[in-house]
């Protein structure tokens, strides 16, 4: 599947240098990204921002983290077209299952290697029921 580079980014991370390091080399690729800290900013801008295709989302957040985040999102049919990676720094054995199950489309250990996760984001979107 080819890469949409016009489809907007969505990146959630409650730390700016991993919101920098991201954006800086998504951007670099040609990506329109936009940028939240905290899982609530996160879907205020989903709702009104229709455009953005894919979320890159931090899981260990405060307040709301990544499967809160997730979970609100699968409940919301107006953003069912999402498409969710969680970008994480958890890579204990269970953590990739626990977030696909909290919704996640696919999965990504930090630190981030950027041709895993341009390929994780050119996988076609999780159809699971």
């Amino acid at each position: 599947m080819e890469l949409n580079r016009q489809q907007k980014v969505l990146i959630i991370d409650d730390d700016d240098r991993n919101i920098f390091a991201l954006k800086a080399v998504l951007q670099s690729r040609g990506f329109i990204c936009v940028t939240a800290v905290s899982g609530q900013q996160a879907l205020e801008i989903m709702q009104r921002q229709p455009d953005i295709g894919i979320a890159l989302v931090d899981m260990m957040m405060p307040g709301m983290d990544g499967y809160e985040l997730m979970e609100r999102v699968k409940d919301t049919a107006a953003l069912g077209h999402l498409r969710m990676v969680a970008v994480t720094a958890q890579a204990m054995s269970g953590d990739r299952e626990k977030c696909l199950a909290a919704g996640a489309d696919a999965y990504v250990s930090k630190p981030v290697n950027i041709e895993i996760l341009l390929e994780v984001m050119s996988e076609p979107l999780n159809e699971q029921e």
